[in-house]
């Protein structure tokens, strides 16, 4: 579960199994609690000695334990602020930040960390750490996340890293349940009250407890708007062909990111970030305002963004497939064995699960099943192909362009 800084891991992976989790016990009529988690100075927190003894425990030589003794020894920090330097200080906690080893080290000191969660469910992107737990009774996903939380607090003051309680918020994922009137408290061992908030910013994707992405998509809206009003302000100064650059580099970055995860919010929020990619369109093409969408795709040669979310999402179904992604996503989707022979029977297709409510058929498990046996029906693949391959087969099947009129 620390999908940090490792081959094949990354945000959107660890985005997409929490909300797998999530949307499952949601679709169960469970309560579902969360603690995200925010530790202070993390990388420059490392205990040599404490780190030198996971690396003994895992197996590492004495040359090597003795190798990097040296490593972490005798290395200094000095501040320069207007052509000033101060003197040098030893450094005698923390990993280099910047080199190779550095996060690798870090994950290595914290991994054991999750062994603490409990009953509760954990996920770690580096120092990012998410808590939580579900269950038909809400005093008892309480009790059980605090008593996990409590766990990890014992094992990060084992490594000495500092919790900071500020940062660190609690949410309720209340999207098919009404909100009690009030929620008991998850308290710190000093005894500090953790604050519940609607919206969390988690490896760069707003959550909200509604699921909605209501907020996710409004900051994407602010952002990008905020680019396009500064190329539009500046547009006399760049050619078509830097206009074109410009936009590929700087505003579509921002709405691929994460679309995976946030393509399961409603039409109509989806829509608002039509309105800004006609809008970066335009600024590329200089079609008038009226120019209807089908069109402007059409001129400047770039799918829609349902097409491009689309897209990615069957690229992550098909790495799936291939084991190009983290076993805790590969383990959710399983591929069906026919009970029959028949023409269709040789096509490779997955088991969808059975859900029991709209939510359900949002979650990764569900929806990776069915959105990849729906392309079957065109698609036909009888043999897992290369990658490569695959995206070709796909640019011919889907829609590249608007075709609503």
């Amino acid at each position: 579960m620390q999908s940090g800084f490792r081959a094949g891991h990354g945000c959107t992976s660890a985005t997409l199994k929490v909300l797998n989790d999530i949307l499952t016990a949601i679709d169960k009529k469970h309560y579902c609690a969360a603690v995200f988690i925010d530790l202070a100075k993390v990388f420059d927190s490392v205990n040599h000695h404490i780190l030198i003894g996971r690396l003994d425990s895992l197996g590492f030589s004495n040359d090597c334990l003795a190798w990097f003794t040296n490593y972490f020894s005798d290395r200094v920090q000095c501040v320069k602020s207007e052509g000033l330097l101060s003197g040098p200080l030893a450094v005698s906690m923390g990993v280099p930040q910047g080199s190779i080893l550095g996060p690798t080290l870090f994950s290595v000191y914290i991994n054991e960390v999750a062994l603490a969660a409990g009953e509760s469910l954990i996920h770690l992107y580096a120092d990012d750490t998410i808590l939580y737990t579900s269950g038909p009774s809400l005093d008892t996903v309480l009790t059980t996340l605090q008593a996990s939380f409590n766990a990890i607090q014992l094992s990060f003051r084992g490594l000495q890293l500092l919790l900071n309680t500020s940062k660190t918020k609690c949410m309720l994922f209340n999207r098919s349940l009404p909100a009690p009137t009030r929620l008991s408290n998850i308290t710190t061992l000093d005894g500090s009250d953790l604050e519940y908030v609607d919206n969390y910013k988690y490896l760069g994707v707003w959550l909200d407890c509604k699921l909605s992405f209501q907020t996710h998509i409004k900051h994407l809206q602010s952002k990008v708007k905020s680019r396009i009003g500064f190329l539009f302000r500046n547009k006399a100064y760049f050619t078509h062909a830097a206009k074109h650059t410009l936009v590929k580099l700087t505003i579509l970055p921002i709405l691929d990111f994460g679309d995976v995860i946030y393509k399961i919010a409603s039409n109509t929020l989806l829509n608002k970030l039509d309105a800004v990619h006609h809008s970066a369109i335009r600024f590329v093409t200089k079609a008038p305002y009226t120019t209807h969408h089908c069109d402007l795709y059409a001129l400047v040669g770039w799918p829609s963004l349902h097409t491009r979310r689309q897209t990615h999402w069957l690229h992550v179904i098909y790495k799936t497939l291939l084991g190009k992604v983290p076993p805790y996503l590969s383990s959710l989707v399983t591929i069906a064995s026919p009970t029959c022979s028949t023409r269709s029977s040789r096509y490779i297709s997955l088991v969808t699960p059975k859900t029991d409510s709209f939510f359900g058929r949002l979650s990764f498990q569900f929806s990776a099943a069915n959105d990849w046996n729906e392309l079957q029906k065109s698609l036909k693949l009888e043999t897992l192909i290369s990658l490569t391959s695959f995206k070709h087969q796909l640019s011919e099947q889907l829609t590249y362009y608007c075709t609503c009129t």
